[in-house]
């Protein structure tokens, strides 16, 4: 969902490129080194973070990890860099690209978790290749991650999960952990749950949230 244009968060990301990498060239590596104190740390990310609420709180709760969100609209990197701010994040970066290439963003093999957080359905059959789990973007992310690495996925649309399950399963990934209700699940599996803006306003209306996690076995 695009967000409504706000001037302010443009002017907010050019002042603070120590902060934001803002539409990079997919031809050059990124240096993460030189834009986390120490990195060493674990590398998540998310792809289409929308306001930020779940990242930032990851960040907050895990200062042991490094985490990256990456997000093609500039209002979106804006209203998450305002928050990084305002809660001192530094093992917070945000990439405002297209995750069409994020495998020239990032190393091979240097990701533990990417997560897809209620991502653009894209419903229509003819936008099939839009979709953050269609094939294509499967192989990317294996690139990325390591050998270990998992996909953590949710959504309140059946639809793209039903489509996501076929694709990946397609693709011969295995999967750690399936629901069709997250909210009902196991009590220490909500404790660990952190909801983004979306989740919590559909489940708020009793919509069940979809999820997974998947892993790409040994390569």
């Amino acid at each position: 969902m695009r967000l409504r244009n706000k001037p302010w968060a443009v002017k907010l990301v050019q002042e603070h490129p120590e902060s934001v990498i803002d539409r990079p060239d997919p031809t050059q590596k990124i240096d993460w080194s030189k834009r986390f104190a120490d990195i060493s740390k674990p590398l998540e990310i998310e792809v289409g973070p929308g306001k930020g609420k779940f990242i930032t709180t990851m960040a907050e709760k895990h200062p042991e990890k490094n985490f990256v969100a990456l997000e093609l609209q500039m209002t979106a990197a804006g209203i998450i860099l305002r928050s990084k701010l305002a809660q001192n994040l530094p093992n917070l970066q945000i990439l405002c690209a297209d995750a069409a290439n994020i495998d020239c963003f990032f190393k091979k093999h240097s990701a533990n978790t990417i997560y897809l957080n209620f991502s653009d359905p894209w419903p229509k059959t003819r936008h099939e290749k839009r979709r953050l789990t269609y094939k294509t973007f499967l192989q990317k992310y294996q690139t990325v991650l390591q050998e270990n690495g998992q996909i953590q996925f949710k959504t309140d649309n059946a639809g793209l999960f039903a489509y996501s399950l076929q694709s990946m399963n397609n693709y011969g990934m295995h999967f750690d952990f399936v629901t069709v209700d997250l909210h009902n699940e196991k009590e220490d599996i909500l404790t660990s749950n952190i909801e983004t803006e979306y989740e919590h306003k559909f489940a708020s209306q009793g919509n069940p949230i979809y999820a997974l996690h998947a892993d790409f076995g040994v390569k």
